[in-house]
C-alpha cells in the first residue's frame, strides 16, 4: 500500500505557483469505497505552459480491488465561475488493491496563463478482480548531476505481459510527502522468467528527495520501492543550519510553552558564500514546520522572505502561537526565491506544548 498521502492544507501554502490556488478543493468524502486523499493536491506548470494537477486516490475497501477509478478536474481563472477545461482522466494504476492507493496527474487541455484555480471530484469506479504480483522492479544505479540519471530492472515471474508500465512517483522533504510528479516510462511486452532494463535521464523538480517506483501490466502489478535521490554531484549547499531556539518574548529560551502563548523560534545559520556575488546578497525563504509527535500532523507552517547580507552567522525568526497542547516536533528549512533548498533540514526541536 502506498505510505504516502499528500500534504494537508497548510502544506499547500508552499507549492511554486500562483497564491490564487489557495481556493483548491477535492471531495474527500470518507464513507466512499474509494476517495481523493489529496486535500490539496500539487498543481504546477510544465515547460510546456500546460497546467497539471497531481495526487493521490484510496480504494477504502478491504475485500475488493477497484478498477476504472475517474476523476475530474475543473481549471478556472480568477473571474469566471464557469471552469474554463474540464478534464477527466484515470488513476494511475489501472487495479486499485484492496486497502491500496494510486496516484495521478491530470494535465490541462490546452497551455493556457489565465489557469490559476482547480478544483477535483470523483466521478465512479467499479469493481475489479485483483491482479498478481508477478513484477518486481528494484534500482540498480542513481545518481544526480543537473540531471536524474536512473537505471532500474523490472523482471516478470508470472506469465507473458503486454502493456507493462513502469512508473516513477516522485515526492518532497515535508511530512507527509508530496507527490510531485509521476514519470511514466512505457515498455510494453515483457516475457516470462525475463528482465528489462530501463532508464530515466531528465530534469526533475528540484525539491523531489525520492520516489516511489511501482509497475503495472495487462495482468500483473508489482509492490511499491521506496528509492532515495542522492544529494546532486555538483551541488555545494550556501547556508547550514546548525541551531534551532525557541524562546519567549523577553527573549528566555524555553523548554515547556504555555497554549496560547506567541513564541519566537529562531535559527541560528551559517552563510557560507553569497548567492548573488555582485551585490553580496542571497534572497532567502526560511520555513517551520511544527508536527504532532504521534501522527506526524502538520500542526503549522510558517515562512519569512529576506535577503542575508554577506557571509557569516545569521539568525532568521518567526513567530507562532501554540494552538494545542501536546508534544510536537520542529523542523526548519531555508529555500531561495525559487523554492530550491540551499540548507540541510535543521535539526529537530521537540516542543512540549501545556
Amino acid at each position: 500500500m502506498l505510505k504516502f498521502a499528500l500534504a494537508a492544507f497548510l502544506v499547500f501554502l508552499l507549492i511554486p505557483f500562483s497564491q490564487s490556488f489557495a481556493q483548491e478543493y477535492s471531495d474527500t468524502a470518507p464513507t466512499l469505497a474509494v476517495s481523493i486523499t489529496s486535500e490539496a493536491p500539487y498543481v504546477y506548470q510544465d515547460s510546456d505552459g500546460y497546467t497539471v494537477v497531481v495526487g493521490t486516490v484510496k480504494n477504502n475497501n478491504s475485500l475488493s480491488s477497484v478498477t476504472n477509478v475517474m476523476i475530474q478536474v475543473n481549471f478556472f481563472d480568477d473571474f469566471d465561475p464557469n471552469p474554463l477545461e474540464v478534464v477527466s482522466e484515470r488513476s494511475t494504476l489501472e487495479v486499485i488493491p484492496p486497502n491500496g492507493e494510486s496516484t495521478f496527474s491530470i494535465k490541462s487541455q490546452t497551455p493556457n496563463p489565465d489557469i490559476t484555480d482547480a478544483s477535483i471530484s470523483l466521478l465512479g469506479f467499479d469493481s475489479s478482480s485483483a491482479k498478481e504480483k508477478g513484477l518486481t522492479v528494484y534500482s540498480s544505479e542513481i545518481t544526480v548531476d543537473n540531471r536524474l540519471n536512473f537505471k532500474g530492472v523490472i523482471e516478470n515471474g508470472g506469465a507473458p505481459s503486454s502493456n507493462t508500465n513502469v512508473y516513477m512517483a516522485l515526492y518532497d522533504a515535508f511530512e507527509p510527502p508530496r507527490i510531485l510528479e509521476v514519470i511514466t516510462l512505457e515498455l510494453d511486452d515483457v516475457e516470462l522468467d525475463s528482465e528489462v532494463s530501463f532508464n530515466v535521464n531528465r530534469e526533475i523538480d528540484a525539491r523531489a528527495v525520492g520516489f516511489l517506483l511501482f509497475a503495472e501490466s495487462d495482468v500483473f502489478s508489482s509492490n511499491f520501492i521506496d528509492v532515495e535521490i542522492p544529494e546532486p554531484q555538483s551541488l555545494s549547499k550556501l547556508v547550514s543550519i546548525s541551531s534551532v531556539y525557541v524562546r519567549d518574548s523577553e527573549g528566555k529560551q524555553l523548554s515547556e510553552i504555555p497554549v496560547g502563548t506567541i513564541v519566537n523560534v529562531q535559527s541560528k545559520l551559517w552563510i557560507q558564500f553569497a548567492a548573488d556575488q555582485s551585490t553580496n546578497e542571497t534572497p532567502y525563504t526560511y520555513y517551520i514546520q511544527v508536527k504532532e509527535s504521534t501522527t506526524g500532523a502538520v500542526e503549522y507552517i510558517g515562512k519569512d522572505d529576506g535577503r542575508f547580507i554577506g557571509t557569516g552567522n545569521q539568525y532568521p525568526a518567526i513567530d507562532w502561537m501554540p494552538q494545542k497542547s501536546g508534544l510536537y516536533f520542529l523542523e526548519t528549512f531555508v529555500w531561495d526565491r525559487n523554492n530550491i533548498p540551499i540548507a540541510e533540514r535543521g535539526p529537530f526541536a521537540l516542543l512540549h506544548i501545556q
